[in-house]
Formats: C-alpha cells, sequence, structure tokens
C-alpha cells in the first residue's frame, strides 16, 4: 500500500468518524450525565460493533448482508426501535435536577450495560455496511497482502473512531456542570430524547439505494 492510498483513505476515514451520529450523540449522553469514564466504556462498545461491520465487509460478508432485504430491515428497525427506546425513555424520565453535592459521585450503573448500550446502537446502523463495502474496494491493492491491508485500515480506523467517540464523551462531561442548574435535567432528557427519536426515525426510512 502506497502512502498517498493510506492518505486518501485517512481523510475519507476522518470525514467518517468525526461527523456526528447516534453512537456520539450517546456517548456525549453518557458523560454528561454518568461521567467520562462511562461514556469511554461506551465508546469501546461501539467500536467494537462497528470494528465487526469493518471486518465483514473487508471479507465481502457485508455485500452478502446488504443483499439480503430481510437482514438488512431486521438491522435496520432493530437500531432504530432501540434509538426510539432510548429517546421515549429519555423524555418520560421524571428527573428535574442533578444533584452532585460535594463528596457525592454520580450513581453509575455497571459498565458492561454502558458498553453494551454501545454495542447495539453501533451495530444497528445498516448505512455503516453499505459505506465500508463500497469504501475498501475503492482502496485495496489485489496485488499486495490482503492481510496486512486490512490490518492497516483497521488500525487506522480504530484510533480515528475512539479518538472521536471519546472527545464527545469528555465534551459531554466537561459540559456537566452546566446541567447541575435547577430543571436542567429535565431540559437536556427532553433535548436528547427528541433527538434520539429523530435518529431512530430517520434510520428507520434507510434503504440500500
Amino acid at each position: 500500500m502506497s502512502l498517498e492510498t493510506w492518505l486518501l483513505y485517512l481523510v475519507a476515514i476522518l470525514i467518517l468518524t468525526a461527523s456526528p451520529g447516534p453512537s456520539s450523540l450517546l456517548c456525549m449522553t453518557k458523560g454528561v450525565t454518568q461521567g467520562f469514564r462511562i461514556g469511554v466504556y461506551t465508546a469501546i462498545g461501539s467500536l467494537t460493533a462497528i470494528t465487526i461491520i469493518l471486518t465483514l465487509s473487508f471479507t465481502g460478508l457485508g455485500l452478502i448482508i446488504t443483499s439480503s432485504e430481510l437482514t438488512f430491515n431486521i438491522i435496520k428497525y432493530t437500531g432504530a426501535a432501540y434509538l426510539i427506546y432510548l429517546g421515549i425513555k429519555a423524555i418520560l424520565a421524571k428527573q428535574r435536577d442533578y444533584q452532585l453535592d460535594e463528596g457525592q459521585e454520580r450513581q453509575v450503573q455497571a459498565p458492561v450495560k454502558h458498553f453494551i448500550s454501545g454495542f447495539i446502537v453501533g451495530s444497528s446502523n445498516p448505512k455503516a455496511i453499505l459505506f465500508f463495502t463500497a469504501l475498501f474496494p475503492q482502496f485495496i491493492d489485489p496485488s499486495a497482502p490482503l492481510l496486512a491491508q486490512y490490518f492497516i485500515f483497521t488500525a487506522t480506523f480504530m484510533v480515528m473512531e475512539f479518538s472521536w467517540l471519546t472527545i464527545y464523551a469528555l465534551l459531554g462531561a466537561k459540559s456537566s456542570n452546566w446541567l447541575f442548574a435547577k430543571g436542567r435535567a429535565k431540559l437536556f432528557n427532553r433535548i436528547t430524547g427528541g433527538v434520539f427519536i429523530g435518529a431512530g426515525t430517520l434510520l428507520s426510512t434507510a434503504s440500500k439505494a
């Protein structure tokens, strides 16, 4: 693989990973409500799921998945339903204020639960499969060892994706102090709930075209 090819791939991945989406919003929300550490667990879950999608696409299985209308729709509607569920749960939350007294820590749930949450959101976007299936043929050199190219492509993506997701989680954690004002928790839940429902609705309209 030439340096020029890798740099072109890096630019494509930079645009993909920097763009805000359901995973980045989820990591930011976790950072706000649970802290940066939990946001990182969520990011790892999402990264794991998308790396699996990347691997499937690289090996050609992504093409098989996207060619199946049933499989595509199962992934699509499962992801959409989960995002809408998160949105409704946030909107219906009765919490009006965040309390964090001196010496008191946020009540956090088991990290594995946040990892799973990130994994579900990361794996539920069929557009990721379409993107990688269309992307890799543009950069793969058939005459060069495929395994080496896979590791280079995957390592580049994982570094960029994890970096951006943790940035979003950090932004959420740093902005959390704003939320401790009276009534801010209710406002935050309404806004994020609406965004999650909107993202789920938009995802349900995705097509293979």
